[in-house]
Protein backbone atom coordinates (compact mmCIF):
# COMPACT_ATOMS: atom_id res chain seq x y z
CA UNK A 1 0.00 0.00 0.00
CA UNK A 2 1.46 3.17 -0.86
CA UNK A 3 1.12 5.66 2.09
CA UNK A 4 1.77 9.88 1.70
CA UNK A 5 1.73 12.45 4.08
CA UNK A 6 -0.05 15.55 3.61
CA UNK A 7 1.82 17.81 6.70
CA UNK A 8 0.81 21.20 7.75
CA UNK A 9 -0.71 23.28 10.55
CA UNK A 10 -4.09 23.71 8.76
CA UNK A 11 -4.89 26.42 11.44
CA UNK A 12 -7.46 26.45 9.05
CA UNK A 13 -8.05 24.12 6.76
CA UNK A 14 -8.49 26.28 3.53
CA UNK A 15 -10.33 25.05 -0.15
CA UNK A 16 -6.49 25.26 -1.51
CA UNK A 17 -5.69 22.56 1.10
CA UNK A 18 -8.45 20.19 0.25
CA UNK A 19 -7.48 20.93 -3.53
CA UNK A 20 -4.45 19.53 -2.95
CA UNK A 21 -5.34 16.26 -0.33
CA UNK A 22 -8.29 15.61 -3.54
CA UNK A 23 -5.40 15.34 -5.65
CA UNK A 24 -2.95 13.52 -3.78
CA UNK A 25 -5.98 11.00 -3.05
CA UNK A 26 -5.94 9.81 -7.01
CA UNK A 27 -1.85 9.03 -6.53
CA UNK A 28 -1.88 6.85 -3.24
CA UNK A 29 -3.72 4.01 -1.65
CA UNK A 30 -3.88 6.02 1.37
CA UNK A 31 -3.28 9.91 2.23
CA UNK A 32 -2.46 11.13 6.07
CA UNK A 33 -3.39 14.24 6.95
CA UNK A 34 -1.43 15.18 9.09
CA UNK A 35 -1.88 18.09 11.64
CA UNK A 36 1.64 18.86 13.15
CA UNK A 37 1.97 20.15 15.95
CA UNK A 38 4.72 23.27 16.13
CA UNK A 39 5.12 24.39 19.86
CA UNK A 40 6.46 27.50 18.68
CA UNK A 41 3.84 28.35 16.39
CA UNK A 42 0.61 30.12 18.05
CA UNK A 43 -2.09 28.79 16.53
CA UNK A 44 -6.05 29.83 16.57
CA UNK A 45 -7.28 26.60 16.72
CA UNK A 46 -5.70 23.43 19.07
CA UNK A 47 -4.78 20.82 17.41
CA UNK A 48 -8.15 18.66 18.43
CA UNK A 49 -9.90 21.43 16.87
CA UNK A 50 -7.65 21.64 13.46
CA UNK A 51 -8.27 18.08 13.43
CA UNK A 52 -12.05 17.94 14.02
CA UNK A 53 -12.56 20.62 11.33
CA UNK A 54 -10.40 18.47 8.99
CA UNK A 55 -12.24 15.09 9.69
CA UNK A 56 -15.68 17.26 8.48
CA UNK A 57 -14.34 18.62 5.61
CA UNK A 58 -12.99 15.62 4.06
CA UNK A 59 -16.07 13.41 5.16
CA UNK A 60 -16.50 12.65 1.26
CA UNK A 61 -13.04 12.10 0.20
CA UNK A 62 -11.66 8.19 0.38
CA UNK A 63 -8.19 6.88 1.13
CA UNK A 64 -8.44 10.28 3.70
CA UNK A 65 -7.06 9.77 7.29
CA UNK A 66 -6.25 12.62 9.92
CA UNK A 67 -3.81 12.35 12.60
CA UNK A 68 -1.70 14.63 14.82
CA UNK A 69 2.21 14.56 15.47
CA UNK A 70 4.52 16.91 17.80
CA UNK A 71 7.99 15.31 17.10
CA UNK A 72 9.62 14.97 13.91
CA UNK A 73 7.68 14.40 10.20
CA UNK A 74 10.59 12.35 9.47
CA UNK A 75 10.41 10.02 12.25
CA UNK A 76 6.48 9.57 11.85
CA UNK A 77 6.76 9.17 8.15
CA UNK A 78 9.04 6.12 9.41
CA UNK A 79 5.98 4.93 12.09
CA UNK A 80 3.80 4.87 9.44
CA UNK A 81 5.14 3.64 6.27
CA UNK A 82 4.76 6.48 4.26
CA UNK A 83 6.81 6.29 0.74
CA UNK A 84 5.52 10.13 0.12
CA UNK A 85 5.52 13.40 1.59
CA UNK A 86 2.67 16.05 -0.42
CA UNK A 87 3.08 19.59 -0.33
CA UNK A 88 1.43 22.23 -1.96
CA UNK A 89 2.78 24.89 -3.72
CA UNK A 90 0.72 28.51 -4.65
CA UNK A 91 4.02 30.50 -5.54
CA UNK A 92 7.84 30.44 -6.14
CA UNK A 93 7.93 31.85 -2.34
CA UNK A 94 6.42 28.86 -1.05
CA UNK A 95 8.94 26.46 -3.20
CA UNK A 96 12.30 28.39 -1.22
CA UNK A 97 10.94 27.32 1.60
CA UNK A 98 9.34 24.03 1.22
CA UNK A 99 12.83 22.47 -0.50
CA UNK A 100 14.84 23.34 2.67
CA UNK A 101 12.74 21.31 4.41
CA UNK A 102 12.76 18.61 1.89
CA UNK A 103 16.27 18.85 1.87
CA UNK A 104 16.59 18.55 5.88
CA UNK A 105 13.63 15.23 5.58
CA UNK A 106 16.44 13.62 3.16
CA UNK A 107 18.60 13.89 5.04
CA UNK A 108 16.59 12.24 8.55
CA UNK A 109 14.80 10.03 6.05
CA UNK A 110 15.92 9.22 2.59
CA UNK A 111 13.37 6.80 1.75
CA UNK A 112 10.26 8.78 1.43
CA UNK A 113 10.24 11.39 -1.38
CA UNK A 114 8.47 14.64 -1.37
CA UNK A 115 5.80 15.53 -4.67
CA UNK A 116 4.77 19.06 -5.07
CA UNK A 117 1.50 19.92 -6.40
CA UNK A 118 0.42 22.92 -7.81
CA UNK A 119 -2.48 24.31 -6.22
CA UNK A 120 -5.29 25.25 -8.29
CA UNK A 121 -5.51 28.89 -9.97
CA UNK A 122 -8.32 30.16 -8.25
CA UNK A 123 -6.37 29.38 -4.56
CA UNK A 124 -2.81 30.83 -5.53
CA UNK A 125 -3.55 33.61 -3.35
CA UNK A 126 -5.27 31.79 -0.35
CA UNK A 127 -3.91 30.90 3.09
CA UNK A 128 -4.67 29.99 6.76
CA UNK A 129 -3.26 33.67 7.46
CA UNK A 130 -5.83 35.21 4.82
CA UNK A 131 -8.71 33.54 6.14
CA UNK A 132 -8.49 34.33 10.02
CA UNK A 133 -7.51 37.99 8.64
CA UNK A 134 -10.56 38.08 6.36
CA UNK A 135 -12.60 36.59 9.41
CA UNK A 136 -11.12 39.02 11.78
CA UNK A 137 -12.34 41.78 10.28
CA UNK A 138 -16.02 40.54 9.62
CA UNK A 139 -15.23 39.53 6.10
CA UNK A 140 -17.41 36.94 3.84
CA UNK A 141 -14.89 33.74 4.48
CA UNK A 142 -17.40 31.15 2.18
CA UNK A 143 -16.07 31.30 -0.99
CA UNK A 144 -12.27 29.85 0.87
CA UNK A 145 -12.97 27.52 3.29
CA UNK A 146 -15.54 24.38 3.27
CA UNK A 147 -18.97 25.08 4.74
CA UNK A 148 -18.55 22.68 7.34
CA UNK A 149 -16.00 25.19 9.08
CA UNK A 150 -17.11 28.35 8.61
CA UNK A 151 -19.14 28.88 11.18
CA UNK A 152 -16.74 27.41 13.99
CA UNK A 153 -14.31 29.90 12.14
CA UNK A 154 -16.64 32.84 12.11
CA UNK A 155 -17.23 32.33 15.68
CA UNK A 156 -13.66 32.01 16.85
CA UNK A 157 -12.33 35.02 15.47
CA UNK A 158 -15.09 36.97 13.48
CA UNK A 159 -16.60 39.74 15.00
CA UNK A 160 -19.14 39.70 17.22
Amino acid sequence: MKIAICPGSFDPITKGHLDIIARATTLFDKVIVLVAVNPSKRCSFTAEERLDMIRRSTTQMERVEVDTFSGLLADYVDQVGACAIVKGLRAVSDFEYEFQLVMANRKLHNKAETIFLTTASEYMFLSSSFVKELAEFGGNIADFVPAEIVGDIMERLGKS
